[in-house]
This record gives C-alpha cells, sequence and structure tokens, in this order.
C-alpha cells in the first residue's frame, strides 16, 4: 500500500526506549522516519524494521550528511546522553568546521542552556526541530492518576513543595527531579540523573519509607528537547527508596513503556499523579558566570526552603547540591559526573554555606577530585587548621558574599 506523503522526520536518538517507541509513533501515523543514533547511546538491535545510522559524537559531519542526504526536514531529539569526553571523540570535517558552534555549546553551563544551543545549532543547518509532545502526543501523561492508586492530600502538600524547589533552582539551571516528605528535602537531581538520584537516596535512607518525587520542568524549560520522562526504571527506584510516589506535570512529561510503568506501579501500590501547570511563571537565568558565585547565589536562593551545605560547580554547570549526605559525600558524587571529559587543569568550584575543623574529609576529596577552589561566606570563621589542610590539598580559598 503506497504510503501517505510526509514531511521526513529524523530522530536523533539517545538512550533509553523512548527513541524507539517516538519512531514506531511515526511509523504508525504514515512516516517513515530516519535515525541518527549516539554512540555509547543508542544501540542498532533497538531499531530494527527502522532506516538506523549509528554515528559517533565527533562525526558532525556524517550526522549532518545522513539526515540532508534523506531529505530530512524536521527532525526530533530524544533519549538520554551523557555529555562525551571531549578528548576521546573521533572527529571529522565536520566537525571542525563547526568547531566555534560546537564551543559555544560546551560553554553553555546547565543542560537547559546546552540544549538550547544545541536546538539553535540544528536550525542553523536549516532543520525545524519538534518536540515528543507535538509528533507522539499519546506518550505524554495526561491529569490524574495514571493507574490505580490515587495521590492523597498529605502527598499533594509535599508535591507543590517539590514544585517551589525546582522553581527555586531553574534560574541556576539544576536537575529537574526532587523528592520531599512531610516538607522536608531528601534529594536534589544533579548531574547524575533521576535514576541514580533514587538510588543514592535509598542507600542514604537504609529502609526508610515516605516521600514524592516531583519531576518537574524549570519554568521556561526547552521542552522540546528536555522533556521529563518517567518509566518503570523510575517506579523501580521509587520502590527501592520508599517513597510513595511521583507527581509530574500533566501534558508536559513522557511516558516510556507506558504500560509496563502503570503495571509496576500498581504492583506495588504508589501513584502516578498528572498534575496541572498552575500559573506560568517568568524566570531569568542566572548572569553570574564565575563557577563559586553561582554556587553560593545557589544556597542562597535555597536557604528560605532548604538548608544545604554545599554545591558543586564547574564550567557554570551545577553538578550536585547537598541535601543531607555532608560536604565529603557531596563532592565525591560530584567528582563522578565531570562534564565533557577530565580537564587538564584545575577548575570548578566547591561553594560551602560553613566550613570547619569536622570538614577535613571535604577538604581532602575536593583536593583529589581537582576542583580549583573552596568558596565560603565572607562572614564564616574558617580556621588556621582548614587553612593549612586547603594550602596542602592545592586548592584556594575564596570567601566572598553571604547564603542569607
Amino acid at each position: 500500500m503506497q504510503r501517505k506523503s510526509h514531511p521526513v522526520v529524523g530522530i536523533l536518538a539517545g538512550g533509553g526506549s523512548l527513541p524507539r517507541e517516538i519512531a514506531d509513533v511515526l511509523f504508525a501515523d504514515g512516516h517513515d522516519p530516519v535515525i541518527v543514533g549516539l554512540e555509547g547511546e543508542a544501540s542498532p538491535r533497538d531499531f530494527a524494521g527502522h532506516d538506523f545510522t549509528l554515528v559517533n559524537w565527533g562525526r558532525i559531519g556524517q550526522l549532518l550528511r545522513t539526515f540532508k542526504s534523506k531529505g530530512v526536514t524536521d527532525l526530533v531529539i530524544v533519549g538520554s546522553v551523557t555529555r562525551p569526553d571531549l578528548w576521546a571523540i573521533r572527529t571529522d570535517f565536520g566537525f571542525w568546521r563547526n568547531l566555534p558552534r560546537i564551543f559555544k555549546i560546551v560553554a553553555a553551563g546547565g543542560d537547559d542552556s546546552v540544549l538550547r544551543r544545541v536546538v539553535g545549532f540544528f536550525e542553523g543547518h536549516g532543520f525545524r526541530v519538534r518536540g515528543p509532545a507535538e509528533v507522539a502526543p499519546a506518550l505524554m501523561i495526561g491529569a490524574g492518576p495514571y493507574g490505580r492508586v490515587a495521590m492523597p492530600a498529605v502527598a499533594q502538600r509535599d508535591a507543590d513543595f517539590g514544585r517551589q524547589i525546582v522553581a527555586c533552582l531553574a534560574p541556576f539551571d539544576v536537575g529537574q527531579a526532587v523528592v520531599v516528605t512531610d516538607g522536608r528535602v531528601l534529594a536534589i537531581e544533579g548531574a547524575e540523573g533521576t535514576d541514580a538520584m533514587l538510588k543514592r537516596l535509598a542507600a542514604q535512607r537504609g529502609g526508610g519509607t515516605g516521600g514524592v518525587l516531583v519531576k518537574w520542568p524549570k519554568p521556561g524549560q526547552e521542552l522540546r528537547v528536555d522533556m521529563p520522562a518517567i518509566g518503570p526504571n523510575t517506579i523501580a527506584g521509587m520502590v527501592a527508596a520508599g517513597l510513595q510516589g511521583v507527581a509530574v506535570q500533566a501534558g508536559a512529561t513522557l511516558a516510556a513503556q507506558r504500560g509496563d510503568m502503570a503495571d509496576a506501579a500498581d504492583a506495588a501500590d504508589v501513584f502516578i499523579a498528572g498534575m496541572d501547570a498552575g500559573a506560568a511563571e517568568r524566570v531569568t537565568k542566572t548572569a553570574l558566570e564565575d563557577d563559586g558565585a553561582i554556587g553560593l547565589a545557589l544556597l542562597g536562593a535555597l536557604s528560605p526552603l532548604v538548608r544545604s551545605q554545599g554545591a558543586v560547580v564547574v564550567r557554570r554547570h551545577v553538578l550536585a547540591v547537598e541535601t543531607g549526605e555532608g560536604l565529603a559525600d557531596l563532592i565525591t558524587r560530584a567528582a563522578e559526573r565531570r562534564q565533557w571529559g577530565r580537564s587538564r587543569k584545575r577548575r570548578g568550584a566547591v561553594a560551602c554555606a560553613a566550613l570547619t575543623e569536622g570538614d577535613m574529609a571535604a577538604v581532602a576529596a575536593a583536593g583529589a577530585a581537582g576542583y580549583e577552589r573552596l568558596v565560603v561566606p565572607g562572614d564564616v570563621v574558617v580556621s588556621a587548621a582548614i587553612r593549612d589542610a586547603i594550602r596542602a590539598t592545592g586548592l584556594a580559598l575564596d570567601q566572598r558574599g553571604s547564603v542569607g
């Protein structure tokens, strides 16, 4: 049978099931999508029956040629990705020809800022970037319960507070997820992603129960390429962490493997709740360029709502925010999430609300991780012993401003 005539849609595929699910939706709607998978993220076996090409991150020329040679006009960018090690990628001429634009992407900071420049890059090459909500609306979570378990009133209050936290973090381009129980923040997603955050929380709680995962887009987030998503792995992580359920924004959250996810939630007696977006909020991203200044400003913004001991910022990207594990564990966790590969010189700052002699392990961890500075408010007293330890590790101590 003759296929309907449609614009040719390309999919730039990262990891997870969503790229394949969107490809299947497009095919069922009469499209023959052209898929380029990123090496190390997507796998050819996941796209059997579709037009699929695997491309290394550095083969920008090959990526663009693949789409253009097959007449792609519209582009969907979807799937999980980890920022690549720029020292390890295999480049082609297209990479070097686009190097100024690539430098701007790398220097953008947080994920939303990076992805906005990625959108601009592809639009500059003539593609129309379309979001999952536009091409595959059936994969979106709607309002109300998604499954048989409804959200209780106490969880509603925690969900509302979680949304406040996400809005508070938005100017600093921090992650999309927080965990709240009884008005207390247990975890904030950093560069590690939601699944890793839940795994960390499960280890910290040691069998504790209660609380709500709030997975919510930051106000003003570029949803065409950075839409929150949940799936069976999210449910498994929630159950392991002892949570009651997850609250998401209706119409702005993707459901991966939605049937399996709903079955898993019902079997574990946890809720999935689609909530109305509420009034639109205007957010101005921080204009600060210095990593230490960004970290202290973040702690100051959080201070009326969350007591956090510190934050790690590298190249204007907030890698992690402390929510109970202590400074040393925060620094160790963030060091595992260094972005764009290892730097050949010390970079980044650990912003600390305070720094006492009980934080010697944190000083040692920051030095071992290759950070450049420890930054503390100007009114914090730092003992001679701590100052000596900082110098011994090769770190700088920077005192400035306050955290409110």
